[in-house]
């Protein structure tokens, strides 16, 4: 394109004419291929009406469509220029975000998983979010389930959680005090088992009591398979002996959730009474012999009662993501009585997740 079909857009740039720019500039775009130099001023022009994405879009286009050194340098000085005003605007939301003190208490951001056809351009996104580059961008976000980012002031993590939102990218944040403040009862035994059935069991406070509910309050079913580990010797390359922890088995964790209450109602088969209570088919016969048996026969039972109850049971992506992060956590319980020579983060990984379950479903419920 000549210098002099530019002359007049530049002059319009410079008496700050925006709108005698943009006239200018439309259809000049339409031309194909489109300049070099006009995608440059289009690219500017959406920069000054605060149209970021479109002004990084046009900038890139400069850079691919040109071998003129003067527009790749203006391209990517645009580029540094976007990429500073939205550092500015961030920490202008997260200082004003965190200046209640409200929040600025502990919370989480928690991403969910994204279509594969969407992830290469939601990772051009989080990478610039997170300052990344879009190879490992890739692999912070999860193919299933959800996955525990990060943690930190919940009004900080509020503003990175919108800005994924904006881009497509699905997450969502969760105060701490919101999981501390659900009722968890962990089920020793049924008392009933009806249409209106009654537990006895323990509340968060180490209460004991009768709990009645009918099935249809179970809104979300929540499973999990939680590590149990024994500390085993073993030999190295170089046969000397070493002492490690191994995965020796498994506890099984069947929650339901009943959000009108605010409510988890926990049944574990390490802790469940099978001798008590309601009798399943079998049990008195088989004297307790079989705690593998009696859990599948009460896990069925609630599978089979609750079919249409949506079902969640992706704990173990999202615990792997959540393990070594949650040791920087103070105060977070977990309401799990297991049998443990030293304490997991498996456990607090379960019950947040679970609350977290409870609490999204509560925050999309009309």
């Amino acid at each position: 394109m000549a210098h002099a079909d530019l002359d007049p857009i530049i002059a319009a740039f410079q008496s700050k004419d925006y709108k005698t720019a943009a006239r200018l500039i439309k259809p000049l775009l339409q031309r194909s291929p489109p300049d070099p130099g006009v995608l440059l001023y289009a690219a500017k022009l959406q920069a000054v009406a605060n149209h970021g994405e479109a002004a990084e879009r046009y900038y890139r286009q400069v850079l691919q469509a040109t071998t003129n050194p003067k527009l790749a340098m203006q391209a990517r000085q645009g580029l540094e220029q976007l990429e500073q005003q939205i550092q500015d605007q961030r920490r202008q939301a997260i200082a004003a975000a965190t200046a209640d003190p409200d929040h600025s208490k502990p919370g989480f951001l928690i991403l969910e998983a994204i279509a594969p056809d969407q992830r290469q351009a939601a990772a051009q996104h989080f990478a610039r979010i997170f300052k990344l580059d879009p190879y490992t961008a890739r692999f912070q976000m999860p193919n299933r389930g959800w996955r525990l980012y990060r943690m930190g002031a919940i009004g900080e993590l509020q503003v990175y959680g919108q800005e994924l939102r904006d881009a497509g990218i699905p997450a969502f944040w969760q105060p701490l005090d919101a999981v501390r403040q659900l009722h968890v009862f962990r089920v020793q035994y049924f008392q009933d088992l009806s249409n209106q059935s009654t537990v006895i069991c323990q509340n968060e406070h180490g209460q004991t009591g009768a709990l009645s509910f009918a099935w249809p309050e179970v809104t979300q079913r929540v499973k999990g398979l939680l590590p149990i580990f024994e500390q085993v010797v073993d030999l190295n390359s170089r046969r000397q002996v070493r002492r490690k922890d191994a995965t020796q088995d498994y506890a099984q964790v069947y929650d339901l959730h009943i959000p009108g209450r605010n409510s988890i109602v926990r049944f574990c088969d390490c802790t469940y009474q099978f001798q008590s209570g309601v009798m399943f088919e079998d049990d008195a016969a088989m004297g307790g012999r079989s705690l593998r048996l009696s859990w599948n026969r009460l896990s069925q039972l609630l599978d089979h009662t609750l079919d249409a109850v949506p079902l969640w049971s992706d704990f173990t992506p999202f615990a792997e993501s959540a393990i070594n992060q949650l040791d920087l956590v103070m105060g977070l319980p977990h309401y799990l009585d297991l049998l443990r020579k030293a304490e997991s983060t498996w456990d607090p990984a379960f019950h947040l997740y679970s609350s977290l379950v409870l609490l999204y479903n509560l925050s999309r419920s009309p």
